[in-house]
């Protein structure tokens, strides 16, 4: 099923499918991605007997306008609430969150706990914990330095970083052409804005975190075992042969870690 929800001046998109009473996986992508990166796993998810989410987060594919500025991750955050309570889904479900994706999940799960059963993680670096000095100043000033950067060449920088396989790459450039410049910035700044350390807070949740063996992204890999080492029902593995969309670079990797993960958590 699909559809679109109004919020805030933007048109949400969403597809609804799989089995109308199975356990919902809500997937939520990247930043300048789409729904269409968890094409390797949906058919995978239903034919297991799940019922997925996809959603174009605010100006991103075909969710148009951007909507209200500035945007925040909070808002993305409460967009995914709306769909969710849209359909009458009021049971938890498991959040798959890819890099700005799972900023959204870990919002969602910080603010509304009793809303979610499990947590997925792909390349992305935890919003709660503290960070170095430098770091905090290098993602609170990415997005002057992006504001200067001629977007045709951030594109194609940014797809080759993104993915190592030629085919993610091809998609990683063609989704972030479907946002314009200043989009681009409006999200970004969303993205630099939403670390916030919260000493002694912990994720509680049943919690797979992922990252690709080859993702280069800012300190994803170096901090994921910290963040693996902090929250007690955590998860840790490393998707082989894979870039920061690993999901989609090695989905004969990703796909079954995904569907065990989502099994023990219905065992528990």
């Amino acid at each position: 099923m699909t559809g679109s929800l109004e919020r805030d001046g933007s048109r949400v998109r969403y597809w609804w499918s799989g089995p109308a009473d199975g356990p919902v996986v809500v997937l939520t992508h990247g930043a300048t991605m789409d729904h269409r990166m968890f094409d390797p796993q949906v058919p995978v998810l239903n034919d297991a007997g799940y019922r997925t989410l996809t959603w174009d987060l605010r100006g991103h594919g075909e969710s148009k306008p951007l909507g209200r500025t500035p945007l925040t991750v909070g808002d993305l955050a409460a967009d995914l609430l709306a769909l969710l309570d849209e359909a009458g889904v009021g049971r938890p479900v498991c959040l798959v969150g890819q890099s700005l994706g799972g900023y959204v999940a870990q919002e969602v799960v910080l603010n509304h706990p009793g809303r979610v059963r499990a947590l997925v993680v792909i390349g992305s670096t935890c919003t709660t914990m503290p960070v170095a000095r430098w770091e905090a100043w290098a993602l609170k000033s990415s997005p002057w330095w992006f504001a200067a950067w001629p977007y045709g060449d951030l594109r194609r920088r940014m797809a080759a970083r993104t993915a190592a396989t030629p085919q993610a790459r091809a998609y990683a450039y063609e989704a972030a052409g479907r946002l314009s410049r200043r989009e681009f910035l409006e999200v970004w700044r969303a993205v630099a804005a939403a670390v916030r350390p919260r000493p002694g807070y912990t994720i509680e949740h049943p919690l797979l975190l992922t990252h690709g063996e080859h993702d280069t992204t800012g300190n994803i890999a170096r901090t994921a075992p910290a963040w693996a080492a902090r929250d007690p029902n955590c998860r840790y593995e490393v998707i082989p042969r894979a870039g920061h969309n690993a999901n989609q670079d090695n989905p004969g990797e990703f796909n079954p870690l995904l569907l065990e993960f989502l099994r023990s958590v219905s065992r528990t």
